[in-house]
């Protein structure tokens, strides 16, 4: 049921935003989604099958707005720029993605384990809240690659694909440096632009 599905992560989202995730009751969560908490226990099976399926569905949410950011220009550089804008803004905005890109997770958050863990539920959802989540490292590594493929056929005539991942996770390691520390004047654009124009990246 992927309405209650919906209903009851954003319940969970909304629970965490207000208290530390171990305050945050399934009984509560699954109120404020106006279904049964034998619904939820269906739909996750624990809360740390909820709390395994909220960070899964905060990273493909993230990498959706990097596909989005990566498309909305016609200049490649123009095209990573806003990429490293996306990312600073999701994180100040998202606790969960911030701790993914980062590997700093509060104790207010729930800290799920990253490796797969076993699963004997019948619920499509609930095995797929239960596969591997991605690593700091492989969340990067997840927004180069999307970043090549959007951008190779746009720069293959100057550059090739090992230049084009070299200067994609450059932009992107800009970005979580400034998830770290805030940048000065021109935020991350001005420095991923200065950056690719100095090295002639794109």
């Amino acid at each position: 049921m992927p309405a209650a599905r919906e209903s009851l992560l954003d319940a969970a989202y909304t629970a965490l935003a207000r208290r530390p995730w171990s305050a945050v009751r399934m009984v509560d969560v699954a109120a404020a989604a106006g279904v049964s908490r034998q619904t939820l226990y269906n739909e996750f099976g624990s809360k740390d099958g909820l709390a395994r399926a909220l960070v899964r569905r905060e990273a493909d949410g993230y990498l959706a707005g990097v596909d989005r950011a990566l498309a909305a220009h016609a200049d490649p550089g123009e095209r990573l720029t806003a990429a490293a804008e996306w990312t600073v803004a999701a994180a100040r905005q998202n606790a969960l993605v911030k701790a993914m890109l980062t590997g700093c997770w509060s104790e207010r958050l729930p800290w799920p384990t990253l490796s797969a863990v076993p699963s004997t539920s019948p619920v499509p959802a609930q095995r797929r809240a239960d596969g591997p989540l991605p690593s700091p490292g492989e969340l990067l590594g997840h927004v180069r690659d999307r970043a090549v493929a959007a951008l190779a056929a746009s720069v293959a005539p100057v550059m090739d694909v090992a230049q084009l991942a070299a200067a994609c996770e450059l932009a992107i390691r800009l970005a979580l440096s400034c998830v770290a520390a805030p940048p000065g004047e021109g935020g991350v654009a001005a420095l991923v632009r200065e950056t690719l124009r100095r090295h002639q990246l794109v």
